[in-house]
């Protein structure tokens, strides 16, 4: 009986030192790691009051040309009463409207 409780005692002795040893062996690692999430910033742009080199800058797929067209339409036609007003301009099309529409205002 009392060789049985020595058996156990040891056994349970070698037992704890193994996971020390394993435990000890792994790298710390934080319980959580930090992920990198980027978020794209959305600027309104006023389009009756943006230059040609900002609308050419924030709008996707208005390049020099079609920001300067834009400036012109509005210098010759007044302020645009609604961001739709955009498809009057030379160049500016239902696709790239649709695209930067979350940017655009008239305020």
């Amino acid at each position: 009986m009392l060789k049985a409780k020595l058996s156990s005692l040891l056994f349970a002795l070698l037992a704890s030192v193994s996971l020390a040893v394993s435990a000890a062996d792994v790298p710390n690692k934080p319980v959580t790691e930090a992920k990198t999430v980027q978020v794209a910033s959305v600027t309104t742009v006023n389009i009756n009051n943006a230059d040609a080199a900002t609308l050419q800058r924030e709008l996707n797929g208005v390049g020099k040309v079609k920001a300067e067209a834009i400036v012109a339409y509005r210098e010759e036609h007044g302020p645009f009463a609604s961001v739709d007003e955009l498809l009057e301009v030379k160049g500016i099309g239902a696709a790239i409207l649709q695209k930067n529409l979350d940017k655009l205002s008239v305020n």
